[in-house]
């Protein structure tokens, strides 16, 4: 098995879960404000269907949360815990990192979730 036939691969490349060629999302770019949360109604070569029914999503919130709580753990045991931050600190450190962040977390719930349901398959 290569990197490409794992989720992951999907998963960080914005890659149709199904085929894992055709991009998910319209744009690379989750910055691009604009449409960092337009996807594709489709895989432009497979045609995997990416606009499932209605309210599909909602389980991306979530993985969302897991991804939000990770990086939460994860951030204060390094400014905590390595580098001695106090609370208030690292709390205005956190919110803004996180806003930051949050197209980002956005995109991967998604691509996450849609991965959990669709297989890999070979073209």
């Amino acid at each position: 098995m290569s990197y490409k036939e794992t989720k992951l691969y999907s998963i960080l490349n914005n890659k149709c879960p199904h085929c894992h060629e055709g991009n998910f999302w319209e744009t690379s770019n989750p910055y691009n404000l604009k449409r960092f949360a337009k996807m594709n109604n489709s895989c432009p070569v497979c045609n995997e269907d990416f606009k499932r029914e209605p309210g599909y999503y909602f389980g991306a919130t979530y993985v969302s949360y897991g991804l939000t709580v990770a990086f939460g753990i994860a951030m204060y045991v390094v400014l905590s815990g390595i580098f001695k931050m106090e609370t208030l600190p690292f709390l205005i450190t956190f919110s803004i990192a996180l806003i930051i962040l949050m197209p980002v977390f956005y995109r991967s719930a998604r691509l996450i979730w849609i991965n959990m349901f669709v297989p890999y398959r070979k073209a």
